[in-house]
C-alpha cells in the first residue's frame, strides 16, 4: 500500500503541548514486560521492530514527575513522521469500546442468547493446510472427516447449528447485543449476583467482516452523514421482522474466551496480548505496523471526546481489526460501558497520523 513518511517536529503535532502522555508509559511498559517475558512482537512491513523500540521502552520503566516528563520522554526517544497516504488526503479514524453485557448462566425466557466458546471442530488454517479453492482470506476452517472446509457463518449457527455442544459462555437478553459484542471483540458479563466476568476474543468461522450499517445505508434506511451504532440499533429496534436477515448479512461469527475483570480501569486483553488502556490504545494495520509503536492522532473534526477540543492524543499501537487497514487508519479504544458506547459509537472522522519512530531507526526513514 503506497504512502510516504514526512519527518516533522513535536512543535508540529496539533495539540502535542495539551496533551498528557502519561498513560502510555504505562502501557509501554506492559510491552516491554510482554516483549521480555514471552515474546516479541511480529514487524509489520513499516519495519519498526522490538529491538528498535526496546532502548525506549527500557527508559520509560523510570519515575517521571508529571506531565512535562512524561512529554519529554518522548520527545528525547523518538522522531514523528507524518503519514500521508498516496490514496487520500488523510487518515481515517473510527472507535470501539467494551460492552457490558447483562447475562444468566443459564438460559431462561428472557435470557437465550449465548455466547459461545471456540468449538472443537474449528482449526487455524494457513498455506500449509488450506484445501485448494479455499478463499485465501480464511484464517479457520471446519475439520469434518479428516478434511478442511469453511465453516458454517452466522445464520447456520444461530439457527442451531451449535446447540447442544456445551458451548455456552452465557445467554443475553438480546442477540442485538451479542452481534455488538461480536462487532467490538470483548464484553463485560454481568451476571443476576452482580459478579462480573470479561469474555475476549478467541476465534471466528473466518468470513468476512460485513458493516450493517453500510447495508442499511445502501437501503436507504439509515442516512450516512448521522449513522452511528445507536441509530443503527434504533432502526434494528424499529424493525424486529427484519433484524435476523439484517444481521445475517455479516457472516463472521465469532467465539470467546472467558477471563477475569483483573482491573476495572483497563480493557480486555487484546492482540498485543497486554490490557488495553482507555483512551490511549490504538488498534492498527498489523500487516503494515508493529505492536507496541507510538502515534499521535489529530482530528479537527473529532471533539466530543475531549469535550469540544480538537482531537489531539498521544496513542500506542495495541490491537487490530478486519476492518482496519491501510497505514493511516485507526480504531480508538474509548474504554468500557455504556457511556464508552456512546463515545465510540458515533466516532468516523479524518484524522493526521504522526508514527513516532525510536530515534536510532529513525535514519533509516528520513532517507528513504
Amino acid at each position: 500500500m503506497a504512502f510516504q513518511l514526512e519527518p516533522v517536529a513535536f512543535s508540529d503535532l496539533p495539540g502535542w503541548q495539551l496533551d498528557d502522555p502519561t498513560p502510555v508509559l504505562e502501557a509501554l511498559r506492559r510491552c516491554h514486560h510482554h516483549v521480555t517475558t514471552v515474546k516479541p512482537y511480529r514487524t509489520g512491513s513499516l519495519g519498526v521492530s522490538i529491538a528498535d523500540l526496546l532502548p525506549a521502552y527500557e527508559a520509560a520503566g523510570a519515575v517521571f514527575s508529571g506531565t512535562s516528563e512524561a512529554r519529554s520522554f518522548f520527545e528525547d526517544h523518538f522522531v514523528p513522521f507524518r503519514i500521508r497516504p498516496e490514496d487520500r488526503r488523510t487518515g481515517f479514524v473510527t472507535a470501539f469500546y467494551e460492552p457490558e453485557v447483562e447475562v444468566r448462566a443459564t438460559a431462561d425466557q428472557a435470557f437465550r442468547f449465548p455466547f459461545y466458546r471456540r468449538p472443537a471442530d474449528l482449526v487455524d488454517v494457513d498455506e500449509a493446510n488450506r484445501p485448494t479453492g479455499m478463499d485465501p482470506y480464511f484464517d479457520f476452517g471446519r475439520l469434518r472427516d479428516g478434511r478442511i472446509e469453511e465453516y458454517p457463518d452466522r445464520r447456520a449457527i444461530e439457527e442451531g447449528l451449535l446447540a447442544g455442544r456445551d458451548l455456552e459462555i452465557a445467554y443475553a437478553r438480546s442477540k442485538v447485543d451479542v452481534f455488538f459484542t461480536h462487532v467490538q471483540g470483548a464484553a463485560r458479563l454481568v451476571y443476576a449476583d452482580g459478579s462480573r466476568r470479561r469474555i475476549t476474543y478467541a476465534a471466528k468461522t473466518g468470513h468476512r467482516f460485513s458493516a450493517i450499517g453500510k447495508l442499511l445505508i445502501e437501503r436507504g434506511e439509515i442516512d450516512a452523514a448521522t449513522v452511528s451504532m445507536a441509530s443503527i440499533r434504533g432502526w434494528l429496534a424499529a424493525h424486529p421482522e427484519q433484524v435476523d436477515e439484517v444481521l445475517w448479512h455479516n457472516r463472521s461469527f465469532i467465539f470467546f474466551r472467558e477471563a477475569p475483570v483483573e482491573d476495572e480501569n483497563l480493557g480486555p486483553v487484546a492482540a498485543a496480548k497486554v490490557p488495553l488502556e482507555p483512551g490511549r490504545s490504538l488498534a492498527v494495520d498489523r500487516l503494515i505496523h508493529t505492536f507496541g509503536v507510538p502515534f499521535y492522532i489529530a482530528s479537527e473534526t473529532l471533539t466530543h471526546l475531549d469535550g469540544g477540543r480538537a482531537f489531539g492524543r498521544l496513542m500506542l499501537a495495541l490491537d487490530t481489526g478486519s476492518a482496519i487497514v491501510g497505514p493511516a487508519r485507526g480504531d480508538i479504544f474509548t474504554g468500557s460501558g455504556e457511556a464508552a458506547g456512546a463515545l465510540a459509537g458515533s466516532v468516523r472522522n479524518d484524522a493526521d497520523f504522526f508514527i513516532l519512530v525510536p530515534r536510532a531507526a529513525a535514519v533509516r526513514y528520513r532517507h528513504g
